[in-house]
């Protein structure tokens, strides 16, 4: 039981009625208790002591971090305390990676050495392509990153020198630099293309675009409406806490890993259609609904348990997605130059349903990021394999300060879950010939 307050300890009182003692844990900032101190409870001396038991970590703290906060029940999302929708406004995708990284916002000349940094990093060996053109031509472009990111730590060794500050900000310039790179190459392969090399005059996004859809010499000029939605998706998928990518990271990041081996696996658990493929769920939905006329038969069948309204709800938050508002908004304007999605009609009634019905009110079934994310690149001409691929660009910022940050936090050691063993005792080997 905890304390009722009258005392003004900040700690909480444990009965084992197992036992009958009494133990008192300190509560830290949170609310949150060590999981350690539950140790002390023990029916004899030689046990092992309490443990929790919380499957998919749905309410364990594994870090103390000061990257990202999210309030669910509010819709609140803030990068080092600043609120998404303004860093969505008057940002950068690359002002707002130096804050994820440095923790502040940067001054003019900070900003503008970053990005030169990041700007002339952008070029990967050619040994690369070699890779890229070792995939068959219909290679899933998020695998083809998967290992090329994985690749790149043979070319840099002193990356394994994670403690090194100095040797871990040149992994980190060349991942963020280099992931549209590979992406772009991935892309182009699938399509049959030749690679486009990166134009180090161009604006990050800008230059992401030009190796995606350049043809030929001529040279392409991004619609600045196009470029800048894309920036704002990428500042909205920078980072978001310790979802199962970032967690991922961390875990073989504690190994000291090289960044690239720790990326290469996040991106591994981003490529799950649970986490990463969601938009293009959305996106499979609605052209299965088909038309509007269809809603009515298709969320019948959501109440049903028939059907799965994809892009609706989140793990976190109870609210509207403070990211979907953004992005409705971003739609609008990509619209206006690439003509309207049909699917945009489908979506806007899904919505106005969920927003106006008690079961999907009383579900928390309000739009996510991942609602309107994939109409809008479809819209701006990527293929459907492609959207895990753009939320990993973006999300490396996040997971390269998630990684960042553990390496220099004391109390993190190598990740080493316990488990709750529930098979056999002991049992002696049966011979071959005396088995069934």
């Amino acid at each position: 039981m905890a304390e009722n307050g009258s005392s003004g300890k900040n700690t909480l009182s444990i009965r084992d009625n197992r036992t009958g003692r009494d133990y008192e844990v300190d509560i830290l900032e949170g609310d949150v208790i060590r999981a350690m101190d539950l140790r002390q409870i023990k029916v004899g001396d030689d046990d092992f002591g309490m443990m929790a038991y919380d499957p998919a970590y749905k309410n364990t703290a594994s870090t103390r971090s000061t990257v990202t906060y999210i309030d669910g029940a509010k819709g609140i999302l803030r990068y080092r305390g600043y609120p998404i929708d303004q860093l969505a406004e008057r940002s950068t995708h690359l002002e707002v990676a130096y804050l994820l990284l440095k923790g502040e916002l940067p001054s003019q000349s900070e900003l503008d050495d970053f990005v030169h940094e990041v700007t002339y990093h952008t070029y990967v060996h050619e040994n690369i392509i070699d890779l890229m053109e070792g995939f068959r031509y219909d290679a899933h472009a998020m695998g083809m990153c998967i290992s090329g990111v994985a690749a790149l730590s043979t070319f840099y060794p002193e990356a394994k020198d994670v403690h090194n500050p100095q040797a871990r900000w040149e992994q980190i310039i060349r991942l963020i630099a280099k992931m549209p790179t590979l992406a772009a190459y991935a892309y182009r392969h699938h399509r049959g293309l030749p690679y486009v090399y990166p134009e180090n005059e161009l604006s990050y996004s800008a230059n992401f675009l030009n190796m995606l859809f350049r043809i030929g010499t001529r040279d392409y000029t991004p619609s600045p409406v196009l470029e800048r939605a894309l920036d704002v998706l990428f500042i909205l998928h920078a980072d978001h806490e310790q979802n199962c990518s970032t967690t991922t990271m961390r875990v073989i990041g504690s190994a000291d890993a090289d960044p690239y081996s720790a990326l290469a696996g996040a991106m591994g658990a981003l490529y799950g259609p649970l986490h990463g493929g969601a938009n293009e769920a959305v996106l499979r939905m609605l052209k299965r609904i088909g038309s509007v006329d269809n809603i009515p038969d298709f969320m019948e069948g959501v109440k049903n348990r028939e059907e799965r309204l994809m892009g609706f709800g989140h793990r976190v938050y109870k609210a509207y997605d403070p990211r979907a508002q953004i992005i409705k908004r971003t739609a609008d304007e990509v619209f206006e130059v690439t003509g309207r999605n049909p699917l945009l009609d489908i979506a806007l009634e899904l919505e106005k349903i969920a927003l106006n019905e008690d079961f999907f009110v009383e579900r928390n079934l309000y739009p996510n990021v991942d609602f309107y994310s994939g109409i809008i690149y479809q819209a701006m001409g990527f293929p459907v394999e492609m959207f895990p691929v753009l939320f990993a660009i973006p999300r490396t910022v996040g997971w390269l300060a998630q990684w960042q940050e553990l390496l220099e936090d004391d109390e993190q050691k190598i990740a080493r879950p316990r488990q709750v063993y529930v098979g056999p005792d002991e049992r002696d080997f049966v011979p071959m010939e005396n088995r069934g």
